[in-house]
């Protein structure tokens, strides 16, 4: 039960230091769905007609524009793509991030401006991957943006491809309820989950996003129809005094596959 406390809890975790500190907000879980092997009208359509990897340039943008290109904006989220060993693609659309401001943000880890040999990525060029370790054994994904120790945390993905490696991959590496066979919008929804579902470690961080063998990001296909981008406060960063209202979180909006929903922030988007 204490293992499957702290996966719970994982899964609320912001790059900050306080990880285990919770939500001083109570967040609201989404619908419940049966998803099955059907697409919902969120995936992006042909997974395999994609434009080339996305460069440098893509990453060299300040954070909240970076945090909000991730999922699309007004057509479809970007796909990320993970090259394992045996050559197996896994894929996703991503459909959650945090956006971390740097020095002046006090829920960063690079807040004050300090540099570490744990954050040294942060500092690092655009695109440049910062991944950590929260509890000891779970790991959470960061990609650097424009500006000193800035960042955006990859929280959520709608698995595209890959799904059955994606679920070995995940019971393999979760702690408890090992009996619990995985629902699908389970794999990726939460930053932890994200790692376990993709086999992301420590092995990660400090690599670049814009040239790395094993992972990239591909410009994910149009949809017919604009995706809605909500605004809400980030998650599990009580502590860090009015930062911890500010709205730097964003997900597509009635997407099964975000990890929290905030019903509140939905309302002021749709105002």
């Amino acid at each position: 039960m204490r293992q499957k406390k702290k996966l719970a809890e994982a899964e609320q975790q912001s790059p900050t230091d306080t990880d285990q500190m919770p939500s001083s907000k109570k967040a609201y879980l989404g619908p419940r769905l049966t998803l099955g092997s059907q697409r919902s009208i969120y995936f992006c359509q042909n997974p395999k007609d994609h434009s080339a990897r996305l460069g440098s340039e893509f990453f060299d943008q300040p954070a909240v524009s970076l945090a909000r290109a991730f999922l699309g904006q007004t057509d479809c989220p970007q796909v990320l793509v993970r090259r394992l060993g045996d050559g197996t693609e896994l894929r996703g659309c991503i459909v959650e991030t945090e956006a971390y401001l740097g020095p002046e943000d006090e829920a960063a880890h690079s807040r004050g401006g300090r540099q570490t040999p744990r954050n040294r990525s942060m500092f690092m060029k655009p695109g440049t991957l910062y991944v950590y370790l929260i509890y000891g054994m779970y790991f959470c994904m960061n990609v650097s943006s424009q500006g000193d120790g800035a960042c955006v945390l990859l929280r959520a993905l709608e698995p595209l491809g890959g799904l059955e490696t994606m679920r070995q991959l995940r019971s393999t590496l979760r702690k408890g309820t090992i009996n619990r066979a995985l629902k699908d919008r389970e794999l990726c929804s939460g930053p932890s989950k994200l790692c376990q579902a993709l086999a992301i470690d420590k092995s990660f961080d400090q690599r670049d996003l814009a040239e790395d063998e094993a992972m990239w990001l591909e410009r994910g296909s149009l949809e017919p129809s604009a995706l809605a981008v909500v605004a809400a406060t980030r998650i599990g960063i009580g502590r860090a005094g009015e930062w911890a209202q500010k709205p730097l979180r964003f997900y597509i909006r009635g997407n099964p596959w975000v990890s929290v929903v905030d019903k509140t922030a939905e309302q002021d988007t749709q105002a």
